[in-house]
């Protein structure tokens, strides 16, 4: 559902171009936009953009059941190829505030390190991307082509209100992207360390193994579903689902939380759960995992009893939770070396090309057209004490500059 705000004009007037990184940086920390607040954060924004002459839409979304969302869609017009720049202004909880050395949301300087909650994930690199079109502008004029922001409020949230409805929302008005860049923080080190070019999928499930509760005293009247959810999780966790492929690491599941729901000591539990994630490579696709984990789990089930001299096999249900995210490979070699050579050209070093990490935006801009992620340095992200080096803001602007200029050339 859309409550469109789009002719809203909420934002504040600026006199000059946006081309200081950690000016716009300082600007949008101090907006406390905790999913799913917006926290003026794309106030902000839409005022640097207006300044661009970008024009600026707000379409909020609503999902029953989750927060409304608040969006923003900007572009700076042009004829030739469009280039869209995805990311987020919502931010995930500061946790205890006094154990900050500064507070989260004043984007407080000392040593040279700006501090603040979404210094790095990801509210410095949109203010390193808006600095780097405002240099570009005031340097080239309009470029041959147009330029997009793509925000969402919903990354560090549900993500249901948020990126996938606004690319929906936009392709329904027409709009088509050559490329994208999600200004996500990619780099483990330093700054020129690596662009992700893909990513692994992600899927959840929840075993539940039903049994009969019972007084531990008496088990022969009581069925214990423990000891077999125990062995069904064995049977996911004992053989490696494959040994990872040319572009990806190996498939790998974890287990994130098993459950009785039991409060008492002397009672045998009815049922018992388990929830897992997995994270996979290109041997697999969302619906041929599915079926690899039915078969484990359905061979456990018919080799085990839930209790000894049982005729029937383990009851259980599988459930997927949540949003499954495909595997996807970036290919465009025109988006992939253009960025490669931006990097290597400021700070001299040839970029890894990575699929390593968990989840993004990314997953979903992938329909739509070729997608890259450069950013930050990501050590302090979500973190106390998040923090971004001046330095790193005023390179990756240059790096984006770049990009920008061999980009429309």
């Amino acid at each position: 559902m859309l409550r469109d705000s789009s002719l809203m004009l909420d934002y504040p007037l600026r006199m000059t171009l946006p081309t200081d990184p950690a000016a716009n940086l300082a600007e949008l920390i101090r907006c406390p936009s905790v999913t799913p607040a917006e926290g003026r954060a794309l106030s902000v924004l839409q005022g640097m953009l207006k300044a661009l002459d970008c024009t600026v839409e707000r379409p909020v979304f609503s999902e029953e059941g989750t927060p409304d969302i608040e969006n923003l869609y900007g572009r700076l017009a042009g004829e030739g190829p469009h280039l869209m720049f995805a990311g987020h202004t919502d931010v995930v909880p500061p946790g205890d505030e006094g154990a900050w050395k500064h507070p989260p949301f004043a984007a407080a300087i000392a040593d040279g390190q700006m501090y603040g909650r979404g210094a790095v994930d990801m509210k410095g690199g949109i203010a390193c991307f808006v600095a780097a079109l405002a240099r570009y502008v005031k340097t080239h004029g309009r470029p041959k082509g147009s330029v997009s922001f793509l925000i969402t409020g919903d990354e560090e949230g549900p993500a249901i209100n948020g990126t996938v409805k606004l690319l929906e929302w936009a392709v329904e008005r027409g709009e088509k992207w050559d490329a994208s860049i999600v200004g996500e923080p990619t780099n483990p080190d330093r700054l020129g360390d690596m662009i992700k070019i893909g990513r692994r999928g992600s899927l959840t499930g929840r075993i539940t193994v039903n049994g009969r509760q019972g007084h531990v005293a008496y088990p022969h009247r009581a069925d214990n579903p423990v000891p077999s959810l125990m062995q069904l999780l064995g049977a996911l966790l004992e053989k490696p689902f494959d040994e990872g492929t040319a572009d990806f690491q190996p498939s790998n599941l974890e287990v994130t939380t098993i459950d009785v729901g039991n409060t008492a000591t002397n009672v045998i539990p009815a049922k018992a759960t388990a929830v897992f994630n997995i994270r996979f490579n290109d041997t697999w696709s969302v619906e041929s995992l599915q079926a690899e984990i039915h078969n484990r789990l359905d061979r456990a089930a018919e080799e085990n009893r839930l209790r000894k001299g049982a005729e029937q096999p383990v009851d259980f249900d599988i459930d997927w939770l949540g949003r499954p995210s495909p595997v996807f490979l970036t290919r465009d070699e025109k988006l992939v070396e253009t960025l490669s050579a931006s990097v290597e050209a400021v700070v001299g070093v040839r970029p890894e090309l990575s699929t390593s990490g968990g989840t993004s935006d990314a997953r979903f801009i992938k329909d739509y057209c070729p997608v890259v992620e450069f950013g930050l340095v990501g050590q302090t992200m979500h973190m106390v004490d998040e923090r971004v080096a001046l330095t790193d803001l005023e390179t990756l602007t240059q790096i984006y500059l770049r990009f920008l200029e061999d980009w429309f050339a």
